[in-house]
C-alpha cells in the first residue's frame, strides 16, 4: 500500500511527500480496524446504539446540504466506507466519487453499486494525500472522517481538490465533553487507536486552508433523553432539550464546546503556494 520514503503525486510532481515509519503504522492500524468492521459484524457499537437516535437530526442536515451542493456537480465522499451515502447521491443526480482507505470498503461499495446500476468511481486512497487533480471537485463530503485524519494535511488535500466556488461538509464527534471523553475511554473497542474527537482549535485549523467556516452544533442536554426513547414522553423531551441546547449554543457560545457533535461547511478555499 503506502511505501515509506519519498513519492511523487501524479497530479503535481513539484509537492513531494514524506512518510515516515510512525505515519506509515497509524495508517495501516487504521486500514485494518476499517477491514474488521466491513468484514465482522462490528459489535463493539451495540452499547452505543441508544444514543445514535440524537444522530437522525444532525445526519438529516448534512445529507440535506450535501443534497442541496451536489445535484448535477462533482462530489466526492471523503472516507466512504461501503458507499451508502454516495449511492443515495448518486441516485440524485451527483457526479459521484467516493475513496476509502479500506480495500474491503471499496470492494463492498463497488459491488452493491454494480447491483443498483449505479456508476459510481470507488477508490482506495490516502484521504491525506489524495492523486485527483486540483480543482476536481465541487463538493466534498464526509462523515466522522476527520477525526481520524492528520488534520493538517486533510485540510489542505480538500481545499486543493475543490474548484473555486467548492463547499465541504462534514459531521464529526466534539472532544471537551468530560462525561462523553469518559465514555470513550471506557469503552475502546468501539474505536481506533489513533481517533481524536475534535477540539475548538482543531476547527479553527481549517480557517487556514478555507475563507469561511461555518459551524452547527448538536446534542448536549438532549443526551439526557436517552434512557426516555421508546417511551411517549421522549419526543416531547428531546424537542424540549433541543430548543434548550440551541439557546445556550447561542447565549453562551462556550457551551458549544460540549456538544456531541459538531456540523461543518467549509468555503472559498485559500490556495497554497
Amino acid at each position: 500500500m503506502l511505501q515509506a520514503g519519498k513519492r511523487v503525486l501524479p497530479c503535481d510532481e513539484k509537492r513531494n511527500k514524506t512518510i515516515t515509519m510512525s505515519e506509515k503504522n497509524r495508517l495501516q492500524r487504521e486500514q485494518e480496524f476499517q477491514d474488521a468492521r466491513i468484514l465482522e459484524e462490528d459489535m463493539s457499537r451495540k452499547p452505543a446504539e441508544k444514543y445514535y437516535v440524537l444522530m437522525q437530526r444532525p445526519r438529516d442536515e448534512y445529507t440535506h446540504r450535501v443534497f442541496q451542493l451536489s445535484r448535477e456537480r462533482r462530489l466526492l465522499e471523503y472516507g466512504c466506507s461501503d458507499g451508502e451515502s454516495t449511492r443515495a447521491w448518486a441516485e440524485q443526480g451527483a457526479v459521484t466519487t467516493g475513496i476509502d482507505l479500506s480495500p474491503e470498503a471499496i470492494r463492498v461499495a463497488r459491488e452493491r453499486a454494480a447491483a443498483a446500476s449505479l456508476s459510481i468511481r470507488y477508490e482506495v486512497m490516502d484521504a491525506e494525500s489524495m492523486t485527483f487533480h486540483d480543482h476536481d471537485f465541487d463538493v466534498v463530503a464526509g462523515t466522522g472522517i476527520l477525526h481520524h485524519l492528520d488534520l493538517s494535511r486533510a485540510y489542505a488535500e480538500i481545499a486543493r481538490v475543490l474548484d473555486d466556488d467548492g463547499r465541504a461538509v462534514f459531521i464529526e464527534p466534539m472532544g471537551h465533553n468530560p462525561l462523553i471523553n469518559l465514555y470513550r475511554r471506557l469503552t475502546p473497542a468501539m474505536r481506533s487507536e489513533d481517533e481524536h474527537p475534535l477540539k475548538t482549535r482543531d476547527i479553527r485549523l481549517a480557517e487556514s486552508f478555507f475563507e469561511r467556516v461555518d459551524c452547527r452544533y448538536y446534542n448536549l442536554f438532549t443526551l439526557t433523553s436517552v434512557p426516555l426513547r421508546g417511551t411517549p414522553l421522549f419526543r416531547p423531551l428531546q424537542t424540549a432539550l433541543r430548543a434548550l441546547d440551541s439557546a445556550l449554543f447561542t447565549l453562551l457560545p462556550f457551551t458549544r464546546r460540549f456538544a456531541w457533535m459538531v456540523l461543518i461547511e467549509c468555503s472559498r478555499p485559500r490556495r497554497q503556494n
